[in-house]
C-alpha cells in the first residue's frame, strides 16, 4: 500500500480541541478506506508566512497514513469542503519516518535552550550588543563644508 505524509492547516479559531476532533474525523475516512494512519504530530498554533482567508495563524498537524489512493483521496475531498481547513498538502513517500518530524526536534531543542525568551538579550555577551563594546570614544569633528 502507498505511504503518505500529510500535512494540513486548520483556522486559528478553532480550538486544540476541535483540532483533534478533526483528526479523529479524517482518520475514520482512512480506516474506513482500508488504511491506516500511523504518527499524528500536532505542531501547534504557528504564524502564518502570509494571510490566508484572513488568518495570520494556524493549527499545524502531520500525519503519517498507510492507505490506498483512493481513501486519501476522499480525505483530500472533505478537508476542500470544510470550512475550518485552510490549506493541506499530501506527499507521497518511499517510507514513514518514525522519528520525531524535524519541527518537532526543534521545538525540543528550544524547550532544552529554555525557551525564545533566552534568544536575544542572554548569554555570555550580557547587555553589550553584538560585541561593539559600551564606550564607543569621542565623535570625529564634523568636515567644515566647502565654500
Amino acid at each position: 500500500m502507498p505511504l503518505y505524509e500529510h500535512v494540513f492547516l486548520a483556522r486559528q479559531d478553532v480550538s486544540a480541541q476541535q483540532v483533534e476532533a478533526l483528526v479523529e474525523q479524517y482518520k475514520g475516512l482512512i480506516e474506513a478506506g482500508g488504511g491506516t494512519v500511523g504518527k499524528i504530530e500536532n505542531w501547534g498554533l504557528r504564524s502564518l508566512a502570509y494571510r490566508i482567508k484572513k488568518n495570520r495563524k494556524a493549527h499545524y498537524t502531520l500525519m503519517n497514513i498507510t492507505a490506498p489512493h483512493a481513501a486519501v483521496a476522499e480525505m483530500e475531498r472533505q478537508m476542500g469542503l470544510s470550512e475550518d481547513i485552510l490549506r493541506f498538502m499530501t506527499f507521497k513517500v518511499e517510507e514513514l519516518d518514525e522519528e520525531p518530524s524535524a519541527m518537532m526536534q526543534k521545538r525540543d531543542r528550544d524547550d532544552r535552550r529554555g525557551g525564545r525568551g533566552d534568544r536575544f538579550g542572554g548569554g555570555e555577551r550580557g547587555g553589550d550588543r553584538g560585541g561593539r563594546g559600551g564606550d564607543r570614544g569621542e565623535r570625529a569633528p564634523r568636515r567644515a563644508e566647502a565654500e
